[in-house]
């Protein structure tokens, strides 16, 4: 039987509290800057990472008075914050697509079998996979990357992004067709080898 861990407070409750007790906004860096620096790293590599999520944290920190204490999960916010950060590093961005091309495929898969296999999937579709994610405007790309490495749900990266929902969907789809077409119409990692 798993037990659910203990309950912690919304989001919000901390964000309010640390008007009147700073310290508090700490914790919102413990449970989320290792999310945001994995998903920040994923897109523009380790280097300037750190300082994205650090930079994030302290934009987040001199605007916590203006949280919209109605969202109880901060996520959206820091990623909202987080994305128009990474907007001024588009350039370093375009280049980690560039050098993903020629670099090894990462291994982050559990068994050994699982990982012969996606590495092999990975492999033979990354070229075309990295081309399309650097070919996709940056706004369709944002959101697909919200959902598919920052796994924030549609409302969330409405939210994150300040854009409506049906937005969101439009281009979520709009990338994932764009993705989709540059692999073939298909999906390696679900093809029978």
């Amino acid at each position: 039987m798993i037990t659910q861990p203990a309950t912690r407070g919304a989001d919000a409750d901390l964000v309010r509290t640390s008007w009147t007790q700073p310290e508090a906004f700490a914790e919102l860096f413990d449970r989320y800057s290792a999310m945001l620096y994995r998903y920040v790293s994923k897109r523009l590599g380790t280097e300037p990472a750190e300082d994205l999520v650090g930079e994030t944290f302290l934009v987040a920190f001199s605007r916590r008075r203006s949280y919209d204490l109605a969202y109880t999960d901060a996520r959206p916010w820091l990623f909202g914050i987080l994305t128009k950060l990474m907007s001024r590093h588009h350039r370093t961005e375009a280049a980690r697509y560039r050098a993903l091309l020629r670099a090894p495929v990462d291994d982050h898969v559990d068994s050994p079998a699982d990982r012969v296999a996606s590495g092999v999937s990975a492999q033979a579709v990354r070229p075309e996979l990295v081309s399309a994610l650097a070919a996709l405007p940056a706004k369709d790309r944002d959101v697909l990357l919200l959902v598919a490495w920052g796994d924030l749900t549609y409302v969330e990266v409405a939210q994150a992004l300040g854009i409506p929902v049906g937005t969101v969907r439009s281009r979520l789809n709009r990338g994932r067709r764009k993705v989709r077409a540059a692999l073939g119409d298909t999906n390696p990692l679900l093809e029978e080898a």
